[in-house]
């Protein structure tokens, strides 16, 4: 499947997969140090971005976004990466280590890890965004220039969003309006959760925000399904989607979760 995607850099190839209603651009923050140590590929998933949906009939799930992801892999020549996936991403990036070999997996915030459906507070959390960034693209555009504004619009998934600059944050907001595959998305993931398969031979590093305030620790953090030995750490003052709050931070650990696969 042909997906849009920003590719930097030179080493060891790394996947970079954006949460719901996001796009490849949520990365920008650390990109370039990334691509200092590795070929960084930022891959906008189907129906997000400038990807196109998955085919007619195709439930958008996970493991049929990591299907997804595979081809587009295959098509780029890539044969067993590094991968990084925030939200959604990260749920995505654990589906497409069960289909194909990976060198390491580094998950930021994933998504699934709650007990049977998706909490009722993540569905209106972010139905909530999706509706506001749809019906109010313009004046959330023009808010964002100001640091209240980016606080307002931004505080639910992110921990700084004073930090970041107008144009993140208005890439952020379009991101989420124009997502043709959200709504199919999120009917496609709400009555399920992420539950292991087969033995991931790659090492799995997971992190959270401590100002994460859409994945509840008692709600969307249950680590049970993860493989043995999955190291666990936490991004002080980051929100939900960490890129932007702390890019040194976010970048160092990624770097030294690849560093596990030796």
């Amino acid at each position: 499947m042909a997906l849009a995607f920003t590719r930097r850099g030179a080493g060891a190839p790394l996947i970079l997969l954006h949460g719901i209603g996001s796009a490849r651009q949520a990365w920008d923050p650390v990109l370039d140090r990334l691509a200092e140590r590795f070929d960084v590929i930022a891959v906008d998933l189907p129906g997000h971005g400038e990807s196109p949906p998955l085919p007619a009939g195709v439930e958008p799930r996970p493991a049929a976004i990591a299907a997804a992801v595979a081809a587009f892999l295959d098509s780029q020549g890539v044969a067993a990466p590094h991968v990084a996936g925030n939200s959604l991403g990260g749920w995505v990036a654990l589906e497409l280590a069960a289909a194909r070999p990976l060198r390491s997996l580094t998950l930021l915030s994933p998504a699934g890890l709650w007990h049977g459906r998706t909490p009722l507070y993540n569905r209106i959390s972010l139905r909530t965004t999706r509706w506001l960034a749809q019906h109010f693209t313009g004046p959330a555009c023009r808010l964002v220039r100001y640091r209240a504004g980016r606080i307002a619009i931004l505080g639910q998934t992110h921990g700084r969003p004073s930090r970041m600059t107008a144009a993140y944050a208005r890439a952020a907001v379009r991101a989420m309006a124009g997502a043709s595959a959200f709504h199919a998305t999120m009917k496609a993931t709400e009555p399920r959760c992420y539950r292991g398969g087969p033995p991931i031979d790659a090492p799995v590093t997971v992190a959270f925000g401590s100002r994460d305030r859409l994945l509840l620790p008692h709600q969307s953090r249950h680590l049970g399904e993860l493989p043995p030995g999955t190291r666990v750490g936490q991004l002080p003052g980051c929100g939900h989607v960490p890129m932007a709050d702390d890019p040194g931070a976010v970048a160092a650990l990624i770097v030294a979760a690849t560093a596990r696969a030796g």
